[in-house]
């Protein structure tokens, strides 16, 4: 499987580089792009700083140029936080897509947004500050009717970031849960 791997708002850190190798081992072909050039952030609202200085159109275009020369392939978009809005708002304008993959975040979804039947799955902390039960509802619903076919898994008590090991949010058994059903849903795009 191809799959483009959005970082966090830490930026490209260590553990995405991690994550990306988990895949490859796997047997899958994975692109990690650097939407902060290099930069990397230790606290979320560092991260949450840079991101809004660059710019949210700007950061789309980042991500656009980045999976352009491998969408004819049909690509997995997947993201961390962060990363996963990318990946999700990249997955619901491509219509080649084969799947979204999403660890601890979602985006607004567009009224018009139209997919015919995407695999997406989602992974996500509960409670979650950045996923609010309400909001993990609506999201459900609205990615539904758009005609995503959808899972949700949820890791009580995990905090926000538990894939990442270098974060104080770090689960050990909610990640390896979490990249278990990952990579069985990868396996059976």
């Amino acid at each position: 499987m191809d799959i483009v791997l959005f970082h966090s708002a830490y930026g490209l850190t260590p553990a995405v580089e991690a994550a990306a190798e988990r895949l490859r081992a796997a047997g899958h072909q994975v692109w990690t792009p650097d939407l902060f050039d290099g930069r990397t952030v230790t606290t979320v609202e560092e991260g949450m700083a840079l991101r809004d200085g660059i710019g949210k159109d700007e950061l789309l275009r980042r991500a656009v140029m980045a999976a352009a020369p491998y969408s004819e392939r049909g690509l997995v978009y997947m993201g961390f936080s962060f990363g996963a809005s990318v990946a999700q708002t990249l997955a619901l304008g491509d219509e080649k897509a084969r799947g979204l993959l999403l660890f601890h975040g979602t985006s607004d979804i567009a009224a018009s947004a139209s997919v015919d039947e995407l695999p997406v799955q989602l992974h996500v902390a509960e409670p979650d500050p950045f996923e609010t039960d309400e909001w993990l509802s609506s999201w459900y619903l609205q990615m539904r009717r758009a005609g995503a076919d959808v899972e949700v898994y949820r890791y009580r008590g995990a905090g926000h970031l538990y894939t990442d090991p270098d974060l104080p949010d770090w689960d050990a058994e909610a990640a390896e849960r979490t990249w278990a059903v990952a990579l069985a849903f990868l396996d059976s795009l």
